[in-house]
């Protein structure tokens, strides 16, 4: 015979509503009466219906999350992290890959959010950073959380989650410097993502800091991908006026650079020091290992979700926090001799 929740409910000497209430981990419930009901859950072998309580309840207990993104580990730390936060409050994850540049994005995303009945979205870039989507979102009074690119909390952000890639790119670059390096090239990720942009300012404000001229010959354009970096590290050799150092907007582009100029001959790090961005696993497949800039992708998902989820249950004033990634120094830069 199946167990319900009314026969938790008997078991533990409890009302539905408190049964309800601690499957769905809501907050202002007394621990003893969590161990009580979390006993007779164990005792009977209980398993909530997580559909079914999403139907029947006034409130929802899925969280979507919405990305565009090539890098498969960047989407994969995001869910990890997601879903830890969900996990730890109760509620289900709905992933959504969509196309951020479809004419029809917008209704795409509003329907879904209608149709899957929705606590909240968690909002990657591009689509965080999109001010059509984000319109179309707040005209159906949706829930989200933005992950995106910047330095200070404002009042105008609403509930998001700030990287501070400027900071991260400052210290990667300035690492470079220390280590003699005047001759510093810059591969662009996408330009529709804040996070270039950011990435890009940071690596300007060191070079200027530091009283070193831009060769706007070595500031190449790309895409968050290997190929981008192969192709740009090949621009970059066929020069005649060589960079002895690379700053790469993310490990994958680092890795593919780092590929194109070992192909071509050259020492990594003796005769090209290159830096990637973001501490991906492709920053500790590539020989030599990267060095990079950590930027805790898992962590940064699931503080956004749990700022989400709070929101949704209107128990947290907090509406956005900031990280700062750090450099990790490793074998793929040396001092310029």
């Amino acid at each position: 015979m199946k167990i319900t929740i009314n026969d938790v409910a008997k078991y533990a000497g409890v009302s539905i509503k408190t049964v309800s209430r601690v499957t769905n981990k809501e907050p202002s419930v007394r621990q003893a009466t969590i161990d009580k009901v979390n006993a007779a859950i164990a005792a009977l072998n209980y398993q909530p219906n997580v559909a079914a309580r999403n139907l029947a309840s006034t409130s929802a207990y899925v969280i979507g999350f919405i990305y565009d993104n090539p890098n498969a580990y960047y989407i994969i730390d995001m869910q990890n992290g997601i879903l830890s936060a969900c996990k730890d409050k109760g509620f289900e994850l709905l992933i959504h890959p969509c196309n951020a540049k479809s004419d029809n994005i917008c209704e795409e995303l509003t329907n879904m959010v209608k149709q899957s009945r929705l606590a909240g979205l968690v909002l990657t870039p591009p689509m965080s950073e999109d001010p059509k989507i984000l319109a179309a979102l707040d005209a159906i009074g949706a829930n989200y959380v933005r992950i995106i690119a910047g330095e200070q909390i404002q009042d105008d952000l609403g509930l998001t989650v700030l990287v501070n890639d400027k900071h991260g790119a400052i210290a990667i670059t300035e690492h470079l410097i220390q280590q003699g390096h005047h001759n510093i090239a810059f591969l662009s990720g996408d330009h529709g993502h804040e996070s270039t942009k950011a990435r890009l300012e940071g690596y300007l404000y060191a070079l200027e800091k530091n009283k070193i001229s831009v060769n706007p010959k070595w500031i190449l354009d790309g895409e968050y991908s290997f190929e981008s970096g192969v192709n740009g590290a090949n621009s970059l050799i066929k020069l005649n006026e060589r960079p002895t150092a690379v700053v790469a907007c993310n490990d994958e582009i680092a890795a593919g650079a780092l590929f194109a100029a070992r192909l071509a001959g050259l020492d990594i790090p003796n005769d090209l020091s290159i830096v990637g961005f973001e501490d991906s696993p492709f920053s500790r497949q590539t020989w030599p290992k990267l060095t990079t800039v950590h930027q805790p992708n898992i962590e940064i998902a699931r503080v956004a979700t749990d700022l989400l989820i709070d929101k949704h249950r209107k128990c947290n004033d907090i509406s956005a926090t900031v990280f700062t990634p750090t450099p990790v120094i490793r074998d793929s830069t040396s001092t310029r001799a």
